[in-house]
């Protein structure tokens, strides 16, 4: 049996194999699936396997897998077109007869009413139709979301937001990659659907609040209309399409759609999930 992680080299497939090789998962049993191999130079070194697959060319996928295997199918990130590519991955895993299928989705599931979720529910539905024995890790925000666009927040001392007073139970990339190296090496995932998220809830208020304290710059939140925000995103460079999910998830933000949390990530990866203040420090570095 090999434990094996599609999009290996991209910010958090290859969290997880790092996280399976420090867990002592010896090199040959962790499959790194990529695009491009020459990224995983580094890992073929260490003696990962790598095997080459594009989610566009479900050609490539049918050597991915083999029958045993333990896959975590980390989200493509092309907003739009990742539930064709999804299917080509389980396709491909059913076919190969994997033994388990790993795939990460979004806090709430079925229940997550916004359209950048809409992809990921339509890949939990063909995985149940799949028949394929599946774990769905729905993972909440990442801290990184925010920490890693500081630059313009500090340059102007304010996050602009559509989220009014609501909340996000964000962790770091690094707790949502242990959860996904628990659910590969433990037992009892099978059938189960895991809703992550961190163990505290911030509105953005205390997000700007905390930005300003420890960078010394004066950084205040400036809530918005949906418009507004549709206006500066644009203003900024986003394409149309693309401001308006970011505004859709700032709406969800103020439904509280992302504040849930009971400790369950927690509980998988059994320790406390990142703060956000220790995520802050990481990118004014």
């Amino acid at each position: 049996m090999s434990l094996v992680v599609t999009g290996a080299t991209g910010h958090l497939g290859r969290l997880v194999v790092e996280g399976l090789l420090a867990q002592g998962v010896p090199a040959e049993q962790v499959v790194a699936v990529v695009r491009d191999k020459d990224k995983a130079a580094d890992l073929a070194a260490r003696g990962v396997v790598v095997r080459v697959a594009d989610y566009d060319a479900p050609e490539t996928l049918k050597d991915a897998f083999r029958a045993g295997d333990r896959v975590l199918l980390v989200s493509g990130n092309a907003v739009g077109q990742r539930l064709p590519q999804h299917r080509a991955v389980i396709d491909a895993a059913k076919a190969a007869g994997v033994a388990l299928l790993a795939y990460t989705g979004v806090l709430g599931g079925p229940a997550a009413d916004f359209t950048l979720a809409e992809e990921h529910k339509g890949t939990e539905r063909a995985i149940l139709d799949s028949g394929l024995p599946y774990t769905f890790l729905r993972n909440g925000w990442y801290h990184e979301n925010y920490t890693q666009n500081l630059a313009p927040v500090l340059a102007h001392g304010a996050v602009v937001a559509n989220a009014g007073e609501g909340r996000v139970a964000s962790a770091a990339r690094a707790d949502y990659a242990a959860a996904a190296v628990a659910v590969l090496t433990g037992e009892g995932h099978e059938g189960r659907a895991y809703e992550l998220s961190g163990d505290d809830a911030w509105s953005l208020a205390e997000y700007a609040a905390e930005v300003a304290r420890q960078s010394g710059k004066d950084v205040v939140y400036r809530a918005v209309t949906p418009e507004e925000n549709r206006e500066v995103l644009i203003g900024a460079g986003l394409p149309a399409p693309f401001a308006d999910i970011l505004v859709g998830v700032d709406t969800a933000i103020e439904q509280g759609l992302l504040a849930h949390r009971d400790g369950e990530l927690a509980r998988l990866i059994g320790r406390p999930t990142t703060p956000l203040a220790d995520a802050i420090a990481e990118a004014l570095k």
